[in-house]
């Protein structure tokens, strides 16, 4: 058998353009790609009916981030909270936690200011700007 290797995380948007400048202008993560995707094996392999998508590919340290947004744009979900079953965010590091904090623009939602846990890894939840969760982490 296979093993697999993480290729990307990828996280569905319906606002491909506004989330996109958020993960690069803000975060600062290069965008790699930008493509789109359509036809019958495309629908069938994500199984929405007729289903095209427009990607953005980031390279986000160790990891690549796919932006995807979907038409038909499926319904939007609610709100969702870190300790709702199914709940997913993805996670980044820095190295000074506090500094990144005191560069994010007034507009940014942040779940509250940064937080050393009782591991010694200081935390920080964020929103993208559909709400999306992300965690920056100081080890």
């Amino acid at each position: 058998m296979t093993t697999p290797r993480t290729h990307h995380v990828g996280i569905t948007v319906s606002d491909l353009e506004s989330v996109l400048l958020f993960y690069r202008d803000v975060l600062g993560f290069d965008v790699l790609d930008r493509f789109a995707v359509s036809g019958e094996a495309f629908a069938t392999a994500v199984d929405v009916p007729e289903a095209a998508g427009r990607f953005a590919h980031l390279e986000a340290g160790d990891v690549r981030l796919e932006l995807v947004e979907y038409a038909p744009a499926g319904t939007a979900r609610s709100k969702s909270e870190l300790n709702q079953s199914g709940a997913t965010h993805v996670g980044f590091s820095v190295a000074d936690l506090e500094a990144f904090f005191e560069s994010l623009p007034a507009e940014v939602e942040t779940l509250s200011e940064p937080r050393t846990t009782e591991s010694g890894t200081a935390i920080l939840f964020l929103r993208d700007p559909e709400g999306n969760l992300v965690e920056v982490l100081e080890r």
